[in-house]
């Protein structure tokens, strides 16, 4: 399997942390020099390790958004 590359552009907030240490984070992440997408993940503390997670790109990232407004109104 290819190395992976990211970088995380901004950290957009913390959405919880597990008893390990490891926290579930919103942020804008360039993978492999491409645009940033929003990206929903748990990360270890120094982010060196990550699970599974989802990329949006803007336009889903927005409709998520009205969405969750809609589901909390």
């Amino acid at each position: 399997m290819a190395d992976i590359k990211y970088e995380i552009i901004e950290n957009l907030g913390v959405l919880g942390t597990s008893s390990n240490g490891w926290q579930k984070e919103i942020n804008l992440v360039s993978w492999n020099e491409r645009a940033a997408k929003y990206d929903i993940r748990d990360w270890n503390p120094d982010h060196t390790r990550m699970s599974k997670g989802i990329t949006l790109s803007k336009e889903e990232a927005k409709l998520l958004s009205e969405i969750l407004k809609e589901e909390f109104k």
